[in-house]
């Protein structure tokens, strides 16, 4: 059973929690490299306009420069004569700088100067004609600077250059100008390409991860979850005899309640090789024996205990029963000098054909060990009897355990599951062809995505709080209340109505939070409900915690067969938790109007 929770809470969520992000990662970089390349291409799309723009200038400018040279011509005023010739300057030099740019690029003009081969040819046809027109244009200014206009037969020379060469000049310029435009819709073309090609990557992307990423993930769940729905059978069956039990042997397990905390809290594990060695050590282990680090030739017996006598029994256990396994209380000693029992299991264990381990499951009865030796010196009569009877505790503790990952499991299955069926069956019904309606349906993909997160971090949310443990129940309902409504959207408020904020029994204090974190999830998921309140009331003897919905409500009578396990498992969990604290429950609901579920707990603060 240990062995299944590790299993479903570490490795199971752990590797759901890697592929997401893998997932998600492999998208967000498809997305972010398609923008870079539109963006790019975008960019160079903006610097075309701007090219088109002043090669159809260059065409205006030739015009603007032969129109004020005869201008200049027929102009007998000298300060008018002065006034043409500066705007022909400031047109030459304008248009020579244009011309130099759209070759050569250009910072201030915003020209590149990247011309495609044809463009280049194109310019190296067009240059004499236009070092024509300059030179002409050029001597001109310096005739007029001259004085001589009206008597130099030079002056007329080239003007007749410059009417001459500017037909040539525009008709090229043209091809140029139109060169550039058809270029530019080559490259917007081959942007419609590219979005087409980075659509269909995208797409293409999202079926292999459903096929090598959720679809397996999702597989695996199922799996997980029929062994767990198999061991749920078992577990029914093991808690209704222990309830035959429990009843007649009610005053016995009053007295050993406080032992069974102790076996409750300290839960330890271990992995070693046949000769003792150990290769893992939890987190528990080491820390009741004190142990910062260890190596591969460290000692499961030394770990244990520094004493010779305590080792080599330890030893003599593994020794003797690492083919068939072994299970039993164990003396060992702390660093400080500490007596510590350990009831252990011994499990063996093949992780390959080559290689066997020894599984180490053991609680810290020290507190248990103690009092059964107070006992035995008491009365060596009822030794035996009590003992059994610790037996039927632990096994109801082991029993509410593997219930509690029942309901993890299916979360599990009601939820993420589900979602996981709706993302498979999106993807199958993108048609590449129907753009639009493909990105309609990746947006919605991407929100099922999310949805599909939301669900994981909700499940993980399930497993007991810190809060708990160390500020008690009130906090802990309090973030319980502040995470489903930050998850869920819907209203969840806690109301301490009598400022209660007394620690409990830890046991106690854990299954009040289990059923009222079941009655909490059972609004959400089975009743509708947007509104839930937890009320929290306390008496000098009673503590009373009441939690009410909106929802759609539903018939109490007609949940039957509890006790066997055929139906309102929800229900029989809560019921079996509230009887091992002497509390009791009510459930009022009716359809369409609600349900409410009472808590009341007898107080027993620590």
């Amino acid at each position: 059973m240990a062995n299944n929770q590790n299993s479903l809470d570490q490795r199971t969520f752990e590797r759901l929690r890697r592929l997401y992000i893998i997932a998600l990662s492999t998208i967000a970089l498809s997305v972010i490299v398609s923008q870079i390349l539109i963006k790019k291409h975008l960019k160079d799309q903006e610097s075309d306009s701007r090219i088109i723009n002043v090669a159809g200038r260059q065409r205006m400018l030739s015009q603007k420069l032969t129109k004020e040279i005869l201008a200049l011509s027929t102009e007998k005023n000298s300060l008018k004569q002065q006034a043409i010739t500066d705007s022909l300057r400031q047109t030459l030099q304008l248009w020579e700088t244009s011309h130099n740019a759209l070759q050569n690029g250009n910072d201030s003009l915003g020209l590149p100067g990247n011309n495609s081969k044809v463009i280049m040819g194109m310019f190296n046809n067009l240059n004499p004609t236009f070092k024509t027109i300059k030179e002409a244009s050029e001597n001109i200014i310096h005739q007029v600077q001259a004085s001589t206009l009206s008597t130099s037969a030079f002056f007329t020379t080239q003007i007749q250059k410059v009417t001459q060469s500017e037909g040539a000049f525009l008709v090229q310029m043209d091809s140029i100008v139109n060169q550039y435009d058809k270029e530019a819709k080559a490259k917007v073309a081959w942007l419609r390409k590219l979005e087409t090609f980075l659509m269909g990557f995208t797409l293409v992307l999202l079926l292999a991860e459903f096929l090598f990423i959720f679809w397996p993930t999702a597989k695996t769940v199922k799996k997980s979850i029929s062994e767990l729905i198999l061991a749920e059978e078992k577990a029914k069956e093991m808690a209704y005899n222990a309830d035959v039990l429990s009843e007649a042997k009610e005053k016995s397990i009053k007295e050993l309640r406080a032992l069974s905390h102790a076996m409750d809290e300290t839960l330890l594990f271990a992995r070693i090789t046949p000769s003792g060695r150990v290769l893992h050590m939890g987190k528990k282990f080491s820390k009741l024996f004190k142990l910062n680090k260890f190596n591969s030739a460290d000692s499961f017996a030394k770990v244990l205990s520094g004493i010779e006598t305590e080792q080599e029994t330890i030893e003599n256990l593994i020794d003797k029963h690492k083919k068939i396994g072994w299970q039993g209380e164990v003396k060992a000693t702390t660093k400080d000098a500490i007596n510590v029992w350990l009831e252990l299991s011994m499990i063996p264990f093949n992780p390959t054909n080559e290689r066997s381990e020894l599984l180490i499951i053991a609680s810290d009865i020290t507190k248990r060990k103690e009092g059964q030796l107070e006992i035995e010196r008491l009365t060596k009569a009822s030794f035996e009897e009590k003992m059994n009877q610790q037996k039927i505790v632990s096994s109801k503790i082991i029993e509410n355990q593997e219930k509690e990952q029942n309901r993890i499991a299916k979360d599990v299955h009601d939820g993420i599951g589900q979602m996981l069926t709706g993302l498979k069956y999106n993807l199958e019904s993108i048609d590449s062809t129907d753009v639009e309606k493909t990105s309609v349906k990746v947006e919605h993909l991407k929100e099922l995505t999310a949805n599909i997160i939301k669900g994981v971090r909700t499940a993980t949310f399930n497993l007991t709080p810190p809060e708990l443990a160390d500020h008690g129940i009130v906090p802990a309902l309090a973030k319980l209340t502040q995470e489903l409504a930050r998850l869920t959207g819907k209203e969840i408020l806690l109301f301490n109505k009598t400022d209660f904020n007394e620690r409990l029994d830890s046991l106690t204090e854990i299954n009040i939070y289990r059923i009222t974190q079941e009655a909490i999830n059972n609004a959400i998921k089975y009743a509708n409900s947007s509104h839930i309140i937890v009320s929290l009331a306390s008496s000098k003897n009673m503590l009373s915690i009441v939690v009410d919905d909106n929802g759609k409500g539903f018939e109490p009578s007609k949940v039957k067969n509890i006790k066997k396990g055929d139906g309102g498992m929800g229900l029989t969990f809560m019921k079996e938790r509230i009887k091992y604290i002497n509390g009791r429950l009510f459930i009022n609901s009716e359809p369409g109007s609600g349900t409410r579920v009472t808590l009341n707990i007898p107080l027993q603060t620590v």
